[in-house]
C-alpha cells in the first residue's frame, strides 16, 4: 500500500505532482512512532511490516510489539468512546443497521469478555465493535482492561508474524496487505474454533 500525499501549491490548491510514501518508508524514517500511528491507523498490515523491519535488526522486537500495542488500544478506546458519547446521534444509529454492526453485538451478547479480548482478530469486525460495544452498557473500565490486555497480545502476535514470515509472506504473496487479508480470516476461524471448543468442554 502507498500513501500519496498531495502538497499544497502557492495558491492553496494542490500540485500536479503527488510524493508517493509507502509505508515501509514512513516506519522507515518516523520508527516507532510511525509503527504507533500506523498501528492505530492502518492496522495489521503496518504491523507486519514492523515485524519484517524488526527480522532486519531495524527495530526492536518489544518497544515495537509496545508501539503496535499502544497504537491499537488507542484507536479501540477512542472508537469505544465514540459509540458510549454518542450512541444517541443520528450517524450512530444508521450504523447500527449495519450487518456488520449487528453482527458484533449479536456475539458481544453471547460472550462479552471474549468478544471484546477477540474481535480485533476478526476480519470484518476490527473497526465497527469497539463503537458497536460503546453502544452497550458494558463498564468502560471494563472495556478500558479488557482492550490493554487484547492490545498487547494483537500487537507481540502481529510484530511476531512480521519477524518469522515476513520476507517469506512478501515472497509468495508480493504485497503484505494481500497476506494480511488471508491470516486474518485463519486467525478468525481459529479463534472461533477455540471458542466454541471451550464452550463445549464446559457444557459436557
Amino acid at each position: 500500500m502507498t500513501l500519496r500525499v498531495h502538497a499544497p501549491g502557492p495558491w492553496g490548491t494542490s500540485t500536479a505532482e503527488a510524493a508517493a510514501i509507502s509505508l515501509e518508508q514512513i516506519i522507515a524514517n518516523y520508527g516507532l512512532l510511525g509503527l504507533f500511528l500506523g498501528a492505530a491507523m492502518e492496522g495489521e498490515t503496518v504491523v507486519l511490516i514492523g515485524g519484517t523491519m524488526v527480522h532486519h535488526g531495524l527495530l526492536p522486537f518489544w518497544p515495537a510489539a509496545a508501539a503496535a500495542a499502544g497504537g491499537s488500544f488507542l484507536a479501540d478506546q477512542l472508537f469505544f468512546l465514540l459509540g458510549r458519547r454518542f450512541r444517541d446521534r443520528p450517524f450512530v444509529q444508521r450504523m447500527q443497521a449495519r450487518p456488520a454492526f449487528v453482527r458484533a453485538l449479536r456475539i458481544f451478547e453471547r460472550h462479552p469478555a471474549a468478544f471484546v479480548f477477540a474481535f480485533r482478530f476478526l476480519y470484518g469486525l476490527r473497526t465497527v465493535s469497539p463503537i458497536a460495544i460503546g453502544t452497550t452498557q458494558l463498564p468502560a473500565r471494563t472495556f478500558l482492561l479488557l482492550n490493554a490486555a487484547a492490545a498487547m497480545v494483537w500487537g507481540m502476535v502481529f510484530v511476531g508474524l512480521g519477524y518469522w514470515f515476513g520476507e517469506a509472506i512478501e515472497a509468495a504473496f508480493g504485497q503484505v496487505r494481500e497476506a494480511g487479508a488471508m491470516i486474518l480470516p485463519v486467525l478468525a476461524v481459529a479463534g472461533v474454533a477455540a471458542l466454541i471448543l471451550h464452550l463445549v468442554r464446559r457444557r459436557a
